[in-house]
Formats: structure tokens, sequence, C-alpha cells
């Protein structure tokens, strides 16, 4: 078992920002077990008002503003430190700044953008 994580796109933006359901949705980034990273999501998750206890297979929309705060989360080192694991790496922070900027780019095409993962 392991931590599989997504971004992906909506065509039309969900009436809430948390716990909303899919019914489709456009692949746009995939970690795997970056537990650091997926810390800071259910930290946003719950600042929107999430409740799953467990954070799993929750969505999670993402706006420009959580990219912003997201990228400079990544840039001064400061997501949570769940464990010991290659979310400390630079390959790790560099495909979370790549997401960043695929987020952005969705974004401005008019796209809802929204974080899940399953463990």
């Amino acid at each position: 078992m392991g931590l599989d994580m997504y971004a992906c796109t909506l065509r039309e933006p969900p009436a809430v920002p948390v716990d909303f359901d899919v019914e489709e949705a456009t692949a746009l980034h995939y970690w795997r077990k970056h537990p650091n990273l997926h810390g800071w999501m259910e930290w946003l998750y719950r600042e929107k008002g999430g409740n799953d206890a467990k954070f799993n297979c929750a969505n999670l929309r993402l706006t420009a503003d959580d990219l912003d705060r997201l990228e400079t989360a990544i840039r001064d080192r400061t997501l949570p430190i769940l464990k010991a694991s290659s979310s400390a790496c630079p390959t790790a922070a560099r495909s979370t700044i790549a997401f960043v900027a695929k987020g952005r780019d969705a974004l401005a095409d008019g796209l809802a953008v929204f974080y899940t993962a399953w463990w």
C-alpha cells in the first residue's frame, strides 16, 4: 500500500471547495509517496472546511491563491515534515513546482484544478 496523489482538472468548477463529487476529470499531475505535500494539502483541506477524518479520496479544489501559497511553501521549505521520505529530496520539490506551473496554466485556460489522494 502507498500514497498515490493526483491533481486533475474539471471543465466546470465545483460548487463547494471540498468533498465534491467528480464524474469526469482530466489528469494533470501525479505524485507517489510525497507525504509532506499530502500533509500540506490536508491542512488546506481542513482550512477550507473539509471533515473527512482520514483525508483519503477527498477532493480539494485549488485556486490561484492556493498555488501561490504552495509554491511559497516549497521554495521556503515549510511543508510540514510528516516522516523521513523522498519528500525532502530536490526531485519532489521540482515535481511540485512543475505542478504549480501546470495548475496555473489550467486555471488560465478556464479549468478548475483539484487535488485528491488514495492510500
